[in-house]
């Protein structure tokens, strides 16, 4: 059981964490809500009633073949190589109202940081007026757009699940015209369902997830990104109430092309699949319960996309105290 009150509290970082934005190909520029395995141990697990505060770190490297162009900012690239550092933090309510038996809860993520993107090769800029052939370079700090989800969890023995919904809002710091940006600048709406089963007994964590990504259009460069399909599996063993280690896969596909007028690749689809593993800590500071995990994946299978190497560290802890499920009743003895 100790384990099983372990994973609960940690299971704060999934809660916010598919809102990460990715700079990379298929819908504009690749940035979507979702991210390859972001979805891992835990994923169906929605803690305790309470106040929770998530912080993910997202890093990601990868580079697009010179033969293939992409579009970022309204310009079409080649060659394009991709430095990602990007900061989210996420506040969570699990509040103590229940809708058909399960938990309600919300929570809100703020993306920053700073994309690095270089081309090699600048294909087509004709909302820009750059010149032809020139190489470029961008990096510039911004805010992205604030998600906000909301989602429903259900416990059942060693079974946990939830479904959710996750909206982006075009309110970031976007900067039209510029390779770099965090936030997106269209509306994305993202629903999704996830499962665990977790073995308290023998510390085995199987989860799944998978969603379905709604894209809508950058007013100001006339693109409305393709919809997308998503999948993650997670298996994890705990080796210890607080140390577990385990193996962690995704997958990501557009089932609908790109459009509008400055889509000048035409209707652009993009895939992958990643694999890669995961290890997770449980410690406590001042009293407090903290979980933190490492997650680094490998793009194995990509089209109309980058491929690289994606870590994520987070930290996820309560905000106050958070009570521990009641025990079960004693059994009453019957005196005669």
């Amino acid at each position: 059981m100790k384990r099983l009150g372990a994973a609960l509290i940690g299971a704060s970082a999934c809660l916010g964490g598919s809102l990460i934005h990715t700079p990379l190909a298929a819908t504009e520029g690749g940035a979507s809500l979702y991210i390859s395995g972001l979805r891992g141990p835990t994923a169906g697990i929605v803690p305790p009633p309470g106040f929770y505060f998530e912080n993910d770190f997202y890093s990601y490297s990868g580079r697009l073949s010179a033969r293939t162009q992409t579009q970022f900012g309204g310009a079409v690239l080649s060659n394009v190589k991709v430095e990602a550092r990007v900061n989210f933090m996420t506040p969570t309510w699990v509040t103590p109202l229940e809708i058909f038996g399960g938990n309600l809860g919300f929570a809100v993520s703020i993306p920053f940081g700073t994309p690095r993107i270089s081309a090699g090769a600048l294909i087509a800029a004709p909302r820009l007026g750059r010149a032809f052939g020139v190489s470029l370079r961008d990096a510039t700090f911004n805010i992205g757009d604030p998600v906000v989800s909301s989602f429903i969890g259900w416990h059942a023995g060693n079974f946990h699940w939830q479904v959710g919904t996750s909206v982006s809002i075009p309110a970031g710091a976007y900067q039209d015209g510029e390779l770099s940006n965090v936030a997106l600048n269209r509306w994305v709406g993202d629903v999704y369902a996830a499962a665990t089963w977790l073995d308290p007994k023998i510390g085995l964590d199987i989860s799944a997830a998978a969603g379905f990504e709604i894209n809508g259009k950058n007013k100001d460069t006339d693109y409305r990104s393709g919809n997308a399909f998503h999948a993650d599996l997670a298996i994890s063993q705990y080796l210890s109430k607080e140390l577990s280690i385990g193996v962690v896969a995704s997958h990501y596909q557009q089932v609908s092309g790109d459009g509008g007028s400055g889509a000048s690749l035409g209707p652009y689809k993009g895939r992958v699949t990643a694999v890669g593993g995961t290890i997770g800590y449980s410690f406590n500071v001042a009293g407090t319960p903290v979980s933190a995990r490492l997650k680094v994946l490998r793009e194995v299978s990509v089209e109309n996309r980058p491929q690289g190497t994606i870590a994520l560290v987070s930290l996820a802890f309560p905000l106050g105290h958070v009570p521990a499920p009641a025990p079960p009743p004693e059994p009453k003895v019957v005196k005669h």
